[in-house]
């Protein structure tokens, strides 16, 4: 990719950029790729048109680029999502990124020669300078004021229009209206209120759904009737042992009676021999 990009100083300020080199070497890597006007594309076998401060990569691809290990790199652009530096659309093969403040970062070519001019002419105008800056500075104040309306997509999400059409193309239609049901949800259920439903979904709803995708959605177990079938034949052969227990057992006493009995008998006849035997030899 030919041409040149603005670095600003304040790059250095910011703190998840320059937690350390390897953060700062991918950030740089997404402003200097990514595109600077509209531009057709294909991605996940759709096509689509590259919005200014949009490109389309991959983990693989910088870290070969960077000699950084693949999962450092999905680590970094992870934060950068978090910390709402950048939107970021994955698929099998590759991501689309949006990098969020591209306009904070790059300015179009007739600014530039705007900002140029002024600079020239500043001895030669001074109050004429001062004048449009101060129309500048008055242009932005007044929208600031002015308050973006925001549509009612959910009985308890509200986006702007722009914000639901960042949402749809770094995420798909389908996608983005299963984190408005999300969220939706989570804020009915819980009185839940934030000051931004759009940076809501950023923080934390976006890591839901793909999680949910991950997991395949949620899968309702079969009933379990092994258990039931086993408890059955077991009490069956229960009951069968203990009959055979039982026949047995009162076999058994029967027959310990009887010899009981005999031996009884015995000992009777036995000693009544003896004691005549003794009396007659007296």
């Amino acid at each position: 990719m030919d041409g040149w990009i603005k670095l600003h100083r304040k790059t250095l300020d910011n703190p998840v950029v320059c937690k350390d080199s390897d953060f700062l070497a991918v950030w740089m890597y997404l402003l200097m790729n990514a595109t600077h006007k509209e531009q057709p594309a294909v991605f996940a076998g759709e096509k689509i048109t590259l919005q200014p401060g949009q490109l389309i990569t991959g983990r693989k691809k910088i870290a070969e680029r960077f000699n950084i290990h693949e999962s450092k790199v999905q680590r970094v652009l992870k934060m950068f999502e978090n910390e709402q530096q950048i939107e970021q659309r994955t698929n099998n093969q590759n991501r689309l990124v949006s990098i969020l403040s591209w306009s904070d970062y790059q300015t179009s070519e007739h600014q530039n020669e705007h900002l140029v001019n002024n600079e020239r002419t500043t001895d030669e105008q001074p109050v004429n300078t001062n004048k449009n800056v101060k129309n500048i500075e008055n242009v932005k104040n007044d929208k600031k004021k002015d308050s973006i309306p925001k549509i009612k997509f959910a009985e308890f999400v509200k986006l702007t229009q722009q914000e639901y059409d960042k949402l749809v193309l770094a995420h798909g239609e389908d996608r983005t209206k299963r984190m408005i049901e999300i969220l939706d949800n989570y804020k009915g259920s819980k009185g839940k209120k934030y000051a931004s439903d759009y940076r809501a979904i950023l923080n934390w709803v976006v890591e839901r759904v793909e999680e949910e995708e991950q997991k395949g959605g949620y899968r309702q177990a079969k009933p379990f009737t092994g258990g039931k079938a086993a408890s059955s034949k077991h009490d069956a052969d229960s009951q069968a042992q203990a009959s055979q227990n039982g026949g047995a057992v009162a076999n058994s006493g029967s027959d310990q009676q009887d010899r009981i009995r005999a031996e009884g008998d015995s000992e009777r006849s036995t000693g009544a021999g003896s004691k005549y035997d003794m009396f007659v030899r007296r």
